[in-house]
């Protein structure tokens, strides 16, 4: 192991990563006691070349991020319209090129399509292909889909400064990467400058940490009872103290038979309590900001 780097340790603001305020607690529209942001990332293949682009040749492992454009997407499309619901699909820039058809479908059911890069590459500090990323997505979602995102995800869920000032400039209205409230909130930028709204990811509902795609993964697949347990203690908890939960689904996970039974069997409890608002992101973002600005 190598030796820890005292300097650098010290050279660690003594302050808080986030130094947003407390997230508001502003209140659920039409008497809703709380919220689900409802949103997939739609990657496709980019989720395995990100890390390594020699593997767009192993084409059995090419086959994970195809199985949610041939089978997965469809299957998906087709029990939101069974439950008329509307989602938030954060899509990457190489998956609207390479398979148009499948985010025009997604479009066509009146989902919201959001900014998810290009490439799927993790936004590092300092990366020069940050920017790119940014904005050869943004170029890809409007020349092919008419789409001028409100929100953005991070690919790996990863932020910095120099992406939060990037999103700003570029006139995105919101973001779901981090992972440090149950409320949203307005980002506040180094220079103190508010940036965007932050509408945080709820960290259990990452299908991806559940091991339901085991390719070059450790972690075995949690059984469908586990998961459903550990979503609806989540939402139920988080329903108690008047929050948001925010899914991170992917429809190559999540639109595989037994999974896309777990997620009917939850959005069906979730909707049975009556009162937690199922929405989009631009939804909810609008709703922060109408509030923000009433004061």
């Amino acid at each position: 192991m190598a030796a820890i780097d005292s300097a650098a340790l010290n050279a660690i603001p003594l302050a808080p990563a986030n130094r947003a305020p407390l997230a508001p607690e502003y209140p659920w529209p039409q008497g809703y006691k709380a919220a689900m942001f409802l949103s997939f990332d739609v990657d496709a293949e980019t989720a395995w070349t990100a890390k390594d682009p020699a593997r767009y040749g192993e084409l059995v492992t090419m086959s994970y991020g195809g199985f949610e454009v041939r089978v997965g997407v469809p299957k998906l499309l087709e029990m939101l319209r069974q439950q008329e619901l509307k989602a938030t699909f954060f899509i990457t820039g190489w998956s609207v090129e390479a398979h148009p058809a499948m985010c025009e479908a997604i479009l066509k059911d009146g989902h919201e399509v959001g900014h998810h890069g290009f490439h799927h590459v993790m936004p590092i500090p300092g990366d020069p292909m940050l920017v790119e990323e940014v904005d050869r997505g943004l170029e890809v979602l409007k020349r092919r889909l008419g789409v001028v995102p409100k929100g953005y995800r991070a690919p790996s869920g990863e932020s910095c400064e120099e992406l939060r000032v990037l999103l700003k400039e570029r006139g995105l209205i919101y973001s779901s990467s981090w992972r440090d409230d149950v409320r949203p909130y307005r980002h506040l930028l180094a220079d103190g400058r508010p940036g965007l709204i932050e509408l945080p990811v709820t960290m259990t509902y990452d299908d991806w940490l559940f091991g339901l795609s085991h390719r070059y993964s450790p972690r075995p697949m949690f059984e469908r009872e586990h998961v459903l347990s550990i979503w609806k203690d989540e939402l139920e908890e988080t329903r108690e103290w008047g929050g948001m939960v925010t899914t991170v689904l992917h429809p190559q996970c999540s639109g595989r038979p037994m999974r896309l039974k777990l997620l009917r069997e939850f959005l069906e409890h979730a909707r049975a309590y009556n009162d937690v608002w199922i929405a989009t992101g631009e939804q909810i973002a609008a709703h922060f900001a109408s509030c923000e600005a009433a004061g």
